[in-house]
């Protein structure tokens, strides 16, 4: 498994410059109010729809995956796909918009797509 394997030093994703950041700046930038909580609430939605990157980088290095592995990603994925659901209903019978979280979810579902792909042949 990859954990007893992991070494920092040889991790050449940096997060922190590439999902960190932007993350935050887009928190800044869609927030409706500046009030502190729905900062960090926007920029816990951006950086819930990126953080799979990492992993999907790992994934792409490593060419060789786990069953367990490639599972817990295709689920997490379908996790959000079928979320979709919840927005389309939420919209239609509430009149519910949440387009941070529309266009935060929309943007994990799309990383997802080139997994789903080697996942499903």
């Amino acid at each position: 498994p990859v954990c007893q394997t992991y070494e920092r030093t040889s991790d050449s994703f940096r997060y922190e410059l590439y999902l960190l950041g932007p993350c935050f700046l887009l928190g800044l930038l869609t927030t409706e109010d500046y009030a502190l909580p729905d900062i960090l609430w926007s920029f816990s939605i951006w950086l819930e729809s990126v953080t799979i990157v990492p992993q999907l980088v790992l994934l792409q290095q490593v060419r060789e995956v786990e069953n367990l592995t490639s599972d817990f990603v295709g689920c997490m994925g379908a996790y959000r796909a079928l979320y979709i659901l919840n927005w389309v209903y939420r919209y239609f019978a509430e009149d519910f918009v949440n387009w941070v979280g529309w266009i935060g979810g929309l943007v994990q579902v799309a990383l997802y797509c080139d997994f789903f792909y080697y996942y499903a042949k």
